[in-house]
């Protein structure tokens, strides 16, 4: 989890609406290398942060008095999914689902700039702390908060605090006026083929972040994707050579779910997010070499304090196997989720919370 030191207080004055100092590593990592930039109003920092490539030099709608009308603003929050990792751009940089997505929002083609504050690795906390009160800077209409198959992955792992801070950050958004946007992410071990005792204490935490996800997006009014319920979540094509990441299709079926989302909310959007892939789909003999040269480093770095953990987790696992009471270990986190969720006064999940049954992942 994020440090508690110096971030604290930012959280804090996030939740009571006061302006404050955007962190320098929020600053870095809301620089993108992509083609386009849109620039950031003063009391945002001064952070110059890119809108999708295409869009710059767009002039906004004018209002009554013959001024340009303040932007409408899409910013994406969350970790390497939202970053755009597994869609490249020519130049090196990440497009993803939400710069294709803000494409197709508004009443109007480009009348929507996106920000996207997603970095790679970020946590639960590291949104509520971090990017949080960038976002609010920024008076977004729409803002997606997708985060939490990082946290399955930490030693350190506890679900009343990425509740929290789940909370905090859709609360203060949602009483901002923003449209948020949220998503199940199942299951960080399924698509690296774990072994099941390696595999089902990571299906459990994913399944208690995804309870709460659920019930906080209830709470606050959100518009929710059940992305375990999309067929193609289980295609090979939708996924990048990592198989953790989606691919150009999976990003691009991605921001075409979230749009029906939207669409069904009654909100303004226009045509879908189209499927013409710009780039080549991974190859078999391209998963199979990143995973040779890649792939098992990718899993050491971002497992690196996991590991000891999670052999714990497995031998546990084995002995409960063995004396058949394994129900007893998804008795006691679901006990763990309700009673996170209760210190939110939330009250009980949503009755159709997504299960891991047939899910997919997308970790960051």
């Amino acid at each position: 989890m994020a440090s508690e030191g110096a971030a604290a207080p930012i959280s804090e004055q996030a939740a009571r609406g006061e302006t404050v100092e955007i962190p320098e590593q929020v600053r870095r990592a809301a620089v993108r290398e992509q083609a386009a930039r849109v620039a950031i109003p003063e009391q945002a920092a001064r952070v110059a942060v890119p809108e999708q490539p295409g869009r710059a030099g767009r002039a906004g709608p004018a209002a009554a008095d013959g001024r340009a009308a303040a932007p409408v603003r899409f910013v994406a929050l969350g970790d390497s999914l939202t970053e755009g990792l597994g869609d490249p751009l020519p130049d090196g940089g990440w497009r993803g689902w939400a710069a294709l997505l803000a494409g197709a929002l508004g009443e109007r083609s480009g009348g929507v700039a996106l920000v996207n504050l997603a970095f790679s690795g970020a946590l639960a906390a590291d949104v509520a702390e971090r990017q949080l009160p960038a976002a609010r800077a920024l008076k977004p209409r729409y803002v997606s908060l997708v985060v939490g198959a990082n946290d399955t992955l930490r030693a350190a792992f506890a679900i009343d605090r990425i509740a929290a801070a789940l909370d905090l950050t859709h609360r203060a958004l949602s009483a901002d006026g923003a449209v948020v946007l949220t998503a199940c992410l199942p299951d960080p071990g399924r698509m690296l083929g774990l072994p099941g005792p390696l595999a089902r204490p990571l299906a459990r935490r994913m399944r208690a972040v995804n309870t709460v996800v659920h019930a906080v997006s209830a709470r606050h009014g959100g518009v929710h994707l059940h992305l375990a319920e999309h067929p193609w979540t289980t295609e090979r094509t939708s996924w990048s050579v990592d198989r953790l990441h989606p691919s150009e299709r999976g990003h691009r079926l991605l921001a075409r779910g979230f749009h029906a989302a939207l669409a069904d909310a009654g909100l303004p959007v226009g045509p879908p997010p189209g499927l013409t892939l710009d780039g080549r789909p991974p190859t078999r003999t391209g998963s199979a070499l990143w995973m040779a040269t890649k792939g098992t480093r990718w899993v050491a770095d971002r497992c690196t304090d996991l590991l000891p953990g999670l052999l714990g987790l497995a031998v546990t696992e084995c002995r409960h196997g063995l004396a058949g009471s394994g129900r007893l270990l998804d008795a006691a986190a679901e006990h763990a989720t309700r009673r996170a969720l209760a210190a939110l006064g939330a009250g009980s999940p949503p009755k159709d919370t997504v299960t891991m049954e047939g899910a997919a992942t997308m970790a960051g």
